[in-house]
């Protein structure tokens, strides 16, 4: 499997406060990216897979939705995910 614990927790380590902190904004932000990666790479291959690929819309919505909250909360912490991440807006 291409997401198991140990995954989880290093990911959770490295963008939340602790390997526990599964609530903030960065940590979830963090790992829809992975999942988003994961999937698309899933896409390239299959391309017909239409359950994937509602899943990916899907957790593209969820993830836009915890960036669009984190900047109106905080742009500090908004700017420097997007800068870890390497996303684009």
């Amino acid at each position: 499997m291409y997401l198991d614990a140990a995954k989880k927790q290093e990911i959770f380590g490295k963008y939340g406060k602790s390997n526990t902190d599964t609530g903030s904004a960065e940590a979830q932000i963090a790992l829809f990216s992975y999942r988003i990666s994961h999937l698309t790479e899933h896409l390239k291959l299959n391309r017909k897979d239409y359950s994937t690929e509602r899943a990916l819309t899907m957790l593209v919505g969820k993830r836009r939705r915890l960036l669009d909250y984190l900047k109106d909360r905080d742009i500090a912490r908004y700017r420097a995910i997007i800068k870890e991440l390497g996303l684009r807006k």
